[in-house]
C-alpha cells in the first residue's frame, strides 16, 4: 500500500521521525502528498476547477505547491517541504526524495507540451535545488542542494552548482526510466 510504503520511507530519510503516530500527525509532505492524491484524481475525471482549488488550499496549509496534473510515484518523500513547487508536466518516479525549497519547473508558456522534468526513480533532491524544462533526472541520480539543472541527469551521476555540472559513478549502466504511473 502508498501509505505504508511513504511511512517508511520517511522512517528511512528522516531521524526525527519517531513513529508512525508522530508522521501521521506532523509530516507537511505526506500530507501534501495525500492531498495531491486526491486532487489528481479530480484532475483525471475532468473537475479541474476543483482539483486546482484542493491544490491551492493544500498550498495555503503545508507550503508546498503541487499541481494537480503532476504524475507521481509511489514512496515519495516531501522532507520539510516549504517552498516545494512541482508543475503540471512533472513526472516523478517511485522512491524520490526531495528537500525544501526544490523547483521542478517549467520553460516556456506553451500549453499542451511537456514543459516540466521527468524525475526517475530512486532520486534524492538537495535543498534548494531548480530542476527546469523538460529533462530528465536518471535513476539513481542525486541533485546536491541549490543546483541549478537545465539538461538531462546521468543515471546514477551527481548533479551540483549553477549551472549543473556532473560527477558519474563508474559502473553504473543505463537503465530505462520506467514509471509505474500512468498518463492522465
Amino acid at each position: 500500500m502508498g501509505l505504508i510504503r511513504s511511512i517508511k520511507n520517511i522512517q528511512k530519510y528522516d531521524p526525527s521521525a519517531r513513529h508512525t503516530l508522530d508522521i501521521l500527525l506532523t509530516s507537511t509532505g505526506l500530507h501534501a502528498i495525500w492531498l495531491y492524491r486526491i486532487a489528481h484524481l479530480f484532475w483525471v475525471i475532468r473537475l479541474k476547477l476543483i482539483a486546482r482549488m484542493l491544490m491551492n488550499v493544500t498550498r495555503f496549509l503545508t507550503g508546498i505547491e503541487i499541481h494537480p496534473a503532476a504524475q507521481i510515484g509511489k514512496g515519495f518523500v516531501i522532507d520539510h517541504g516549504m517552498g516545494v513547487v512541482i508543475g503540471e508536466s512533472t513526472r516523478i518516479g517511485d522512491d524520490v526524495l526531495i528537500y525544501q525549497g526544490v523547483t521542478l519547473g517549467g520553460t516556456g508558456n506553451i500549453s499542451d507540451t511537456k514543459r516540466h522534468p521527468t524525475i526517475c526513480s530512486h532520486v534524492m533532491i538537495g535543498a534548494g535545488a531548480k530542476i527546469l524544462g523538460d529533462i530528465k533526472v536518471g535513476p539513481g541520480a542525486r541533485v546536491g542542494a541549490n543546483a541549478v539543472v537545465l539538461k538531462n541527469v546521468p543515471d546514477g551521476a551527481t548533479a551540483i552548482g549553477i549551472p549543473a555540472r556532473f560527477i558519474e559513478k563508474e559502473g553504473i549502466t543505463p537503465q530505462e526510466c520506467s514509471l509505474t504511473i500512468k498518463d492522465a
